[in-house]
């Protein structure tokens, strides 16, 4: 599973070629010892995240939500991945 950003410890995963397994559209976080998955709205699916780092991920998926929603399409037809740019 690429990481397609990373910033302030966090990191962002999304998997690459697993079709047929995956039909929510979301993203993977890990940061230190918790992780969470997130769908591309800001909604925690699974998991949790200390609250600081929550916040910061939630307003990294607000910013990027339509390059997320281009990057599925894009590991889910052609293969391929792309980062996204950081929190900063």
């Amino acid at each position: 599973m690429p990481i397609i950003s990373q910033f302030y410890g966090i990191l962002i995963k999304m998997f690459f070629n697993d079709k047929g397994k995956h039909h929510l559209k979301h993203i993977h976080v890990e940061y230190a010892e918790h992780t969470a998955t997130y769908d591309f709205y800001g909604n925690i699916l699974t998991g949790e995240l200390p609250k600081k780092q929550k916040s910061m991920v939630e307003a990294w998926i607000a910013i990027h939500q339509e390059e997320l929603e281009a990057l599925w399409k894009t590991i889910n037809e052609d293969n391929e991945f792309f980062k996204i740019e950081p929190l900063k």
